[in-house]
């Protein structure tokens, strides 16, 4: 490892280090399409509007950077965290109960920043070890699988086959991207997946081209503004039911720092601190609930463009940034992402949301959880069921969303179980 400030000797640009405008301009779309997929697929399955969500992760990305002193390259985009609640909330109260949401949201993490920059870390692996964030990962990637399924197979209530062949279809091209591409194409495999499987759609006919060719090139992003838009007002189902989300969201966050801090040569955590890290999330969710946009959250997908590339500049993830901001004022990109054929997005689904799973999985993997011991399958046999179930606490108005109950418990088990039950004494 080399000095906090030293200069990273593996990296062909290193975080102060700033290409020339033609590279800068490449490198930065690669960022932006490394992205791109996952970002808008948020909005889309939430019944959000795509170009928002691009916006917001631009101007999310710019706050992030720019709260973090310009030392840490990471791009934020939509979190896949918070579509279970987002989706029931849309069909029941609409985007201001979101907004309301991402706000409190990004308000834990401010919280938790405060405590972090008087008290240290230590306690956040107490409250949010292996075993409960692994099951509740698995939970929010199993949870949504019914949705998927709907997607790939329903048209308007109606099983479809044609709709199953197309979904069928894109996760196979999305499978093989994934594992046969190389160079820059294997980057964005997603990407590439929604629009293999968007020609598809087109040849069986499932693609509306009217919308589009309607939309103006240039149109302000559909901005859901507090007391311009809509009159808020407080919806505490939508606040406790995000805002323990973000607990989880926030072991993530801290992964990604780790992987960051070994491919840079760096100690985040030190410096700029780790309590800089989350206030920077914090803001950007903050900011993506009063423009209309999606909670946001730093993306592994970026994280594993810098690892390829060995392009570590901070100016890159700035230009990408940029450029984020602008394609969110397109009209035409906007009306041709509401273009996808469900059963695309139902395809593209199956694996994303497998692959939000499998993430839990490994999680308790490679922390070596015993499951031999009766604490640990308490604990997780309990998030699983309720979490994938859609267990919720219903009172009066208020109501608990199942990933959020079964987080709440998931900390509560871990806190008051004994390490040992008494007959493994």
């Amino acid at each position: 490892m080399s000095a906090e400030h030293g200069k990273n000797s593996n990296a062909i640009l290193d975080i102060g280090d700033r290409p020339a405008p033609l590279q800068w301009f490449g490198l930065s779309l690669q960022h932006l399409f490394a992205m791109f997929g996952s970002t808008v697929l948020v909005p889309i399955l939430v019944g959000l509007n795509p170009g928002i969500a691009i916006l917001s992760s631009g101007i999310g990305t710019i706050i992030y950077i720019l709260m973090t002193k310009g030392k840490i390259p990471a791009y934020l985009g939509s979190s896949f965290a918070f579509i279970v609640a987002m989706q029931a909330l849309m069909k029941t109260q609409g985007y201001p109960a979101i907004a309301q949401g991402s706000v409190a949201v990004g308000v834990v993490y401010l919280i938790v920043a405060l405590i972090i920059s008087r008290v240290g870390s230590a306690w956040i692996d107490k409250v949010l070890p292996p075993i409960v964030v692994g099951p509740v990962v698995m939970v929010i990637g199993l949870s949504l699988a019914g949705s998927a399924a709907n997607d790939a197979m329903m048209n308007n209530s109606h099983y479809d086959l044609k709709f199953f062949i197309v979904a069928l279809i894109t996760l196979g091209l999305t499978v093989f991207f994934n594992m046969f591409l190389k160079g820059f194409l294997s980057l964005i495999p997603i990407l590439l997946g929604i629009v293999g499987g968007y020609l598809v759609g087109v040849a069986f006919g499932l693609v509306n081209f009217a919308p589009v060719m309607k939309a103006a090139w240039i149109a302000m992003p559909a901005f859901e503004v507090p007391f311009v838009n809509y009159q808020p007002q407080f919806y505490w189902g939508a606040i406790l039911g995000m805002a323990p989300i973000a607990f989880v969201t926030m072991t993530e966050h801290m992964g990604h720092i780790m992987v960051l801090d070994q491919l840079t040569n760096r100690d985040f955590f030190k410096d700029p601190g780790l309590h800089r890290t989350l206030s920077g999330d914090g803001l950007a969710s903050i900011v993506a609930g009063f423009i209309g946009g999606p909670p946001v959250t730093s993306y592994g997908e970026n994280i594993g463009v810098l690892a390829i590339t060995k392009v570590h500049s901070v100016y890159v993830l700035v230009g990408a940034a940029i450029l984020a901001v602008v394609f969110g004022f397109v009209g035409k990109l906007s009306a041709l992402i509401m273009s996808i054929p469900s059963p695309v997005i139902g395809g593209i689904s199956f694996l994303l949301f497998g692959v939000i799973a499998a993430n839990g999985l490994r999680i308790l993997i490679e922390n070596k959880i015993n499951f031999d011991e009766k604490r640990n399958l308490m604990i997780a046999a309990t998030i699983l069921v309720i979490g994938i179930g859609g267990a919720y606490l219903q009172l009066g108005q208020f109501q608990l969303t199942g990933v959020a109950l079964a987080t709440i418990l998931g900390i509560i088990l871990n806190m008051v179980l004994p390490k040992q039950a008494r007959n493994e004494d």
